[in-house]
């Protein structure tokens, strides 16, 4: 169970992992060495699943975003294994869901201009049959990020 502490950790960690230990420790009112060791409980119980850096989209050439609606006609096992191989091949498809609703899963695909997009599409159609495919083109971000709420943990 986490407490407080653990909670304003996992809060702070998440908007800049790189901070240091001791600005941590002074933030929530902890020794260095106490702080240290809540991170890795924080780590070994999986609270913290990884460190990651985020890149800056348009210094890396990939400022559009797509996102692509899935439908298909297959739902085997064997399918759905070659749909995730299919996509997990692909460093533009960052993000796949699988939906209820009128489709089977969307992908958010990240793009150094629009037109690239065929040629992501083309390297999933090789690959694997679909039934249908809808491209939505992302025309502004109102909100982004990977930060998850703490106060339910």
């Amino acid at each position: 169970m986490l407490d407080e502490r653990d909670r304003k950790l996992l809060a702070l960690l998440q908007e800049d992992a790189g901070v240091p230990v001791s600005v941590l420790a002074e933030k929530v009112s902890l020794s260095l060495s106490a702080c240290a060791r809540r991170i890795q409980r924080l780590e070994e119980s999986g609270h913290i699943a990884g460190r990651v850096v985020l890149l800056d989209r348009d210094k890396m050439g990939v400022p559009t975003t797509v996102f692509a609606l899935i439908k298909t006609a297959h739902h085997s096992d064997d399918w759905i294994e070659l749909f995730s191989k299919a996509i997990a091949d692909i460093p533009e498809v960052v993000e796949a869901h699988r939906l209820t609703g009128n489709y089977d899963y969307i992908l958010k695909i990240v793009l150094p201009r629009v037109e690239h997009y065929d040629v992501v599409y083309k390297r999933i159609v090789r690959r694997v049959e679909l039934f249908d495919v809808s491209a939505s083109i992302s025309m502004e971000v109102l909100k982004s990020g990977m930060r998850l709420p703490v106060e339910h943990a």
